[in-house]
């Protein structure tokens, strides 16, 4: 399979509710989602080789509204072609606490109004962290998303900072949960860009 070469990323737009959210035509969208800090920013700036494009913050829930991320791509192999484009679609964290009720429900009402009602969206990246492996509100979004026929590819993050026996731990508990194989989960760091390779693989499968 090509290569692809991130030729640019723009930040776009942060729509409120599904009905803000710009119409890009046919244009391929990979929404992320995960609780809240658990990296979907550094996901982002990680994927498209830009430190800053989409920003990180250690307070958790900072990411309120659905945020759109332009992409143009180039296949190597095809240098002399034009270039195509998706979007990575990042969505409100879930899990995060120190908000009401009515604004946790709030965040979740968009997060699921996008995932069920916009045609352009191809696959689900489902970001868990590492440190902590599937949590039961993770559990019950993947249940979530497999129940409405999603595309669902599984990450987990911040594998840099867990030891290679406790993520190889964390990996077969977080499979259990999921009924799913450990192969399922694609390991992640931000940091060391391990994983990174093998992401891009995943999101030129749904290409084509």
């Amino acid at each position: 399979m090509a290569i692809m070469k991130i030729l640019n990323c723009d930040y776009i737009k942060s729509a409120p509710a599904l009905k803000d959210c710009p119409d890009f035509g046919s244009m391929p969208e990979f929404a992320l989602v995960g609780r809240s800090n658990v990296g979907k920013s550094s996901f982002i700036n990680c994927m498209v080789g830009r430190k800053n494009i989409a920003r990180t913050s250690n307070t958790p829930g900072k990411t309120r509204y659905i945020n759109f991320y332009q992409l143009s791509y180039r296949h190597e192999q095809t240098a002399e072609s034009k270039p195509s484009q998706l979007l990575f679609v990042d969505l409100p964290g879930y899990g995060y606490a120190k908000v009401s009720h009515t604004e946790q429900a709030k965040w979740r009402e968009q997060l699921e109004n996008y995932l069920q009602k916009r045609q352009s969206l191809k696959a689900v990246v489902q970001l868990i962290d590492a440190r902590h492996g599937a949590l039961e509100n993770d559990i019950a979004m993947f249940e979530w998303l497999q129940f409405h026929g999603l595309r669902t590819f599984v990450v987990l993050t911040k594998c840099d900072k867990v030891k290679q026996r406790d993520l190889a731990k964390t990996t077969k508990a977080s499979a259990q949960a999921f009924d799913l194989l450990s192969e399922s989960f694609l390991h992640f760091s931000a940091e060391t860009q391990m994983g990174r390779s093998a992401m891009w693989t995943s999101i030129q499968s749904i290409l084509g």
